[in-house]
């Protein structure tokens, strides 16, 4: 009995990890300084279209594509680094990987982070932004 328990949980646990094309490993969101980096792992990636980072703030109900990056292949990682998220006055975001089939298929998954720098280089960064 206990074996056949065991064996429904790992088949729950590989298909929950399941996201539209793509096996999912991991996907972490961390602080590296001023920049947060985003980066995850796959396994196999079928019929996948597109990987979509996006972020949004907590006053914001909607979120913001950052970057589209291209499927590798089965077994990939990937990484992208935010350069921008010191150049907002908000301190707690989520970013959400969303996840694109070929036939339409999408997932998402989500983490949030809290990203806290000096008053100094955000005011710097916003300085900056307005005039580029």
């Amino acid at each position: 009995m206990k074996i056949t328990l065991n064996k429904i949980l790992l088949s729950f646990l590989l298909i929950s990890s399941v996201f539209a094309g793509a096996y999912i490993y991991n996907f972490n969101v961390t602080n590296e300084g001023d920049n947060i980096k985003i980066e995850w792992n796959t396994g196999q990636e079928s019929n996948l279209k597109d990987f979509v980072i996006q972020r949004r703030t907590a006053q914001t109900s909607f979120f913001t594509d950052l970057a589209t990056i291209q499927p590798q292949g089965s077994n990939s990682y990937y990484s992208y680094i935010d350069r921008a998220a010191y150049k907002t006055t908000d301190v707690f975001f989520v970013y959400q990987l969303k996840i694109e089939d070929n036939d339409g298929t999408v997932t998402y998954l989500q983490k949030p982070i809290s990203h806290s720098i000096s008053a100094v280089k955000r005011t710097w960064g916003s300085i900056k932004a307005m005039f580029r």
